[in-house]
């Protein structure tokens, strides 16, 4: 993950920030670290936004300037430094401390999503409601058209699955340790909450969509959004769609692993898209910026 970034200025710059705040070398753990400890949501969150908002900068200082930004879960937290709601060292701060109280919840609160295929939200909401059986089972994802995750405890996911199944659908149990954007992250919610009223936001230079609502997010109310983010869905099919309608036609993903470049392929097949995660596609990405410029 990053591997071949690693010597690009800004990147390099941006994890050593990460480092700093963290308290550990953030580039070590991406590079060196047993998947064990990678793939522990207190290690995984920060090296992924570290990556995401290095990226990013890299980008921006060779030109290639966003009109509006937005994030999948995790990469909301990144967006408010590419947007500027935040510096780099308090998104740091502030996912460390996040993937702490969601990693404790997950912990008390154990849980599990699935994305469900061949979905809409009224099918998805019905089959919640008729599987829960008192327990937390909620459609906490909007990924794309046909694609909705849901999110709960365990009995009651996989009464879900079964009945989905039934109606011979698929779905695609997740490799996530917890069961996000549902009730059962309330804990982490109120610990998020606490944690903010000691962070200032400022309004953003760049539009940053947001998650909870898939409308641009102000100052005033990051903090409320923010917190709501942890027990409610995430509307990436929205997000996208409204930014697509305001007129925007490419999207460029920073990070590891494709998936949101599939994920609006599905949502608007006219949109241009690019996945920017290694050395290849950064150096062809701003190339082709270049050349676009002349």
């Amino acid at each position: 993950m990053g591997a071949s970034l690693m010597e690009v200025t800004e990147v390099a710059q941006t994890l050593a920030c990460a480092s700093d705040v963290l308290g550990y070398d953030v580039a070590d753990v991406m590079l060196n670290a047993p998947a064990e400890k990678l793939n522990d949501t207190r290690f995984a969150q920060p090296a992924m936004c570290a990556l995401s908002v290095g990226i990013a900068h890299a980008l921006e200082a060779r030109g290639a300037r966003p009109s509006a930004v937005l994030g999948f879960s995790l990469g909301q937290v990144s967006a408010l430094a590419v947007s500027g709601m935040l510096s780099d060292a308090d998104t740091f701060a502030f996912v460390a401390e996040r993937a702490r109280l969601m990693a404790e919840a997950a912990e008390q609160h154990p849980g599990v999503m699935s994305a469900f295929l061949k979905a809409d939200e009224q099918s998805v909401t019905e089959v919640c409601q008729s599987c829960a059986e008192g327990q937390v089972l909620v459609p906490a994802n909007f990924n794309a058209p046909g694609q909705i995750v849901v999110s709960g405890e365990v009995a009651a996911v996989e009464r879900a699955e079964a009945a989905w199944a039934v109606a011979g659908k698929r779905f695609s149990r997740l490799a996530t340790s917890g069961a996000f954007h549902s009730p059962l992250m309330q804990s982490a919610a109120e610990g998020l909450d606490a944690y903010l009223a000691n962070v200032a936001f400022a309004e953003p230079s760049v539009p940053l969509i947001c998650n909870t609502d898939a409308s641009p997010l102000r100052a005033a109310d990051a903090r409320e959004h923010l917190v709501r983010h942890l027990t409610h869905p995430v509307r990436f099919q929205q997000s996208v769609q409204a930014l697509v309608a305001q007129g925007e036609t490419a999207f460029v993903e920073v990070g590891f692993g494709g998936v949101l470049t599939n994920l609006v392929k599905r949502i608007d097949r006219t949109a241009a898209r690019a996945c920017v995660q290694d050395a290849e596609s950064f150096e062809s990405f701003v190339a082709r910026c270049a050349t676009d410029e002349e």
